[in-house]
């Protein structure tokens, strides 16, 4: 371990250490400060993008951007947790850091690949060079590097590898390319990278290999015309014999965009090769709500395709999180499994919440309840449209007028809302609804998962309205483990 290891090491766990002193001492904003019981979070400081996300000898692994020092923001490490269930957790500590000249401003995003053994952790290796007039850190003053490293259990991890540096991305490329994803097929590996030309054009950027560490430019993943200026978070797989290319869009501009988020995260259904000739569908939303970027995705051992994303959303002004001024600040989206059900791709709760639930109560057509932060209800057989649902007093979720709103009552910052606004997806009909609520947060899989949104919120009081006129409606607590299970 290096000096600057040492030094970022204990830095980290300081400031770790004082969060939980605070908690422990009473402090308001350390011990509630709207923490989540389901969703993944920051010990302390700043999470974002999923990382390096994982199944190895039946422990799930999730790395994640972390800013422990600010809850703003700021230099990026990896932290890391682990889980039997993905629903509790244990946080293992921070386990990379940006101690390399090729990775000195940041780790960044990446992904893990599983074999014999062992776990290849690929991810970005971010240097922002010294601020100057003439760099636009776009083409200019910045190194995004491709970095390997290995490890058999993700806490001991071998020598950093530097595999790749902007010099060796096709030349027609700027100097953001970056989130690489590798999978194995027909005896070659692949790597697929966000990438952004020199004419602003978002891409996909294949890569090829024979033994995990020499890779060669083998081709792009691009639409007819040009789609956006950035593609973050690139990922590809199957699920239900679909193939999905996924990627986090930025610069989309136009009226069909003017009602989204400042950034996209959706996918592609590909016909054809990604790595020789095929097509792209149009691009689909993985989610409608307002906090949903980056998601990452990962093939478990029983074969299920997982999902899980950032539920924040960079560069927006519009709307802020609350947990600011208790020290910390966003979270994962609850693990979602991804399939496909009459050639649509669905999303839901991973199956393992099942075993978490207890039913509290049942209604028909209209059910009204105070004081539950974490729950699932689940309303079925809704008939001629009529839903709508009041969380938290200022959240509503209904349907009218050909589609489905999420809208807060109140948009200002200090509000329920933090600022958010409203979201919608037009649909001809709903049958079902499921809410997933955590203390600070909401998803909504609407007719079976085939749309989804997600959004943080901050309520003074837990309550609970819904009304469907003839649908059956049923209410569950979910209940936690107080520590990691063990065999």
């Amino acid at each position: 371990m290096s000096a600057l290891t040492n030094d970022l090491k204990k830095l980290t766990e300081t400031a770790e250490k004082a969060f939980e002193e605070n908690a422990a001492a009473g402090d308001k904003g350390a011990q509630t400060g709207f923490r989540q019981k389901l969703h993944l979070m920051p010990p302390v400081g700043w999470l974002n993008d999923p990382n390096g996300l994982c199944q190895k000898d039946g422990i799930f692994h999730a790395f994640f951007q972390y800013s422990p020092f600010d809850p703003e923001g700021g230099v990026k490490l990896w932290g890391h947790y682990i889980s039997r269930d993905m629903i509790d957790w244990e946080y293992r500590g921070a386990m990379l850091y940006p101690d390399q000249p090729f990775d000195c401003s940041g780790v960044y995003s990446g992904c893990a690949f599983i074999e014999g053994g062992e776990m290849y952790l690929y991810y970005t290796g971010n240097v922002k060079l010294e601020d100057r007039d003439d760099y636009d850190y776009i083409n200019t003053g910045r190194e995004a590097n491709t970095v390997l490293v290995t490890s058999p259990d993700g806490e001991h991890f071998s020598r950093k590898q530097l595999l790749m540096r902007n010099s060796d991305y096709p030349a027609d490329l700027s100097l953001h390319v970056r989130d690489p994803k590798v999978w194995k097929q027909d005896d070659v590996y692949y790597m697929l990278q966000g990438a952004r030309t020199k004419e602003d054009v978002g891409q996909g950027i294949i890569f090829r290999s024979q033994d995990k560490v020499n890779w060669a430019f083998h081709s792009r993943v691009e639409t007819e015309k040009p789609f956006g200026y950035m593609w973050e978070c690139p990922d590809y797989f199957e699920a239900d014999g679909a193939k999905i290319f996924s990627a986090s869009v930025q610069g989309l501009t136009g009226e069909e965009w003017k009602d989204r988020n400042v950034y996209q995260s959706g996918y592609f259904l590909l016909d054809g090769d990604i790595l020789g000739e095929y097509s792209l569908s149009d691009y689909h939303l993985w989610d409608y709500g307002f906090d949903y970027y980056a998601p990452q995705s990962f093939e478990t051992e029983d074969g299920r395709r997982i999902q899980i994303g950032w539920m924040g959303m960079p560069d927006c002004e519009e709307y802020t999180n609350l947990t600011i001024e208790a020290g910390w600040q966003h979270c994962f989206t609850f693990p979602r499994e991804v399939f496909v059900r009459n050639g649509i791709v669905c999303q839901r709760p991973v199956r393992e919440l099942e075993e978490k639930k207890q039913l509290i109560e049942t209604a028909a057509g209209r059910l009204e309840r105070n004081g539950d932060p974490v729950y699932e209800v689940d309303i079925t057989e809704i008939r001629d449209n009529s839903f709508r649902a009041v969380l938290g007093e200022e959240l509503i979720l209904e349907y009218r007028d050909g589609r489905f709103e999420m809208r807060f009552s109140d948009r200002a910052k200090d509000s329920v809302s933090g600022g958010r606004g409203i979201r919608y997806k037009e649909m001809e009909k709903i049958t079902d609804v499921k809410i997933l609520g955590d203390v600070s947060s909401v998803e909504v899989f609407v007719n079976g998962g085939e749309t989804v949104f997600s959004t943080r919120y901050y309520p003074g009081r837990y309550e609970i309205d819904v009304r469907s006129e003839g649908a059956e409606i049923a209410l569950h607590s979910i209940g936690m483990s107080s520590e990691f299970p063990t065999e």
